[in-house]
């Protein structure tokens, strides 16, 4: 099981968000690319970026902010926020990430994520953020009346293998990771899904991996590792065990 150690950008800086809401934002660095050298030297595989200010825009938003971390890291990274169109998903990948995350276009237009699954291949990955069930839009603004599983399960239809699904009511507060919904998710879409939203410490990375079967192949710890509730290093290291 792969750890993604988060980076949320907002305005060129590194910060958390509780429950993406842009009122409850703690800033932990002026400098991003540091931070993902940090967790580079702790061990990371993999880098999981997000444009916040992209998300809520509609559109990138911190290019030169992302281009100075993947510039500065050796290791892969995958982008979310805002992208919406081809053109864009073309321009990220040129840019030097691995993979681009599809979120609310996934829900308004699947054929477009149809068609950048067939240009593109695995380098498409859509992000399913969901309340109570249902995914949310725009920057986690909006609820949408298409459940978490249905949208999975249209994905899978149009082509996509992998998903980020996010508990939103989890995120940010070191809850614990909702490993029940994660895991119907997997089974019931057949998706590879790495799980997401409400990691508190090292017990919800155990009990993800005792999982994994049913198709939770990573997760992505965030506020946990910003705090000191959960060691990255500690945690790469169980899951490489």
């Amino acid at each position: 099981m792969i750890i993604f150690p988060a980076i949320d950008i907002l305005a060129g800086k590194c910060v958390r968000l509780t429950q993406g809401d842009f009122k409850q934002q703690t800033t932990f660095s002026d400098n991003p690319a540091a931070i993902a050298v940090k967790w580079q030297q702790c061990g990371a595989e993999y880098l999981h970026l997000v444009d916040l200010d992209g998300a809520l825009a509609g559109e990138s938003r911190n290019l030169s902010t992302i281009k100075t971390i993947l510039d500065t890291i050796t290791i892969p990274a995958q982008l979310g926020g805002g992208i919406r169109d081809l053109k864009t998903i073309d321009k990220l990948l040129q840019l030097g990430l691995s993979r681009v995350i599809l979120g609310s276009i996934a829900v308004k237009d699947p054929a477009l994520v149809k068609e950048a699954v067939k240009e593109f291949g695995n380098k498409i990955v859509v992000g399913i953020d969901a309340k109570e069930g249902f995914v949310a839009v725009e920057g986690w603004g909006k609820t949408s009346s298409l459940s978490s599983i249905e949208l999975g399960q249209r994905m899978f239809e149009v082509g996509v293998s992998q998903t980020i699904f996010t508990d939103i009511s989890r995120d940010g507060k070191l809850s614990g990771v909702n490993i029940a919904a994660t895991c119907e998710l997997a089974v019931k879409t057949k998706l590879k899904v790495i799980a997401s939203g409400g990691v508190s410490g090292l017990g919800d990375i155990k009990e993800l991996k005792q999982q994994a079967s049913c198709g939770i192949e990573g997760v992505i710890v965030g506020k946990a590792i910003y705090t000191g509730n959960l060691d990255l290093t500690t945690a790469i290291a169980y899951c490489k065990e």
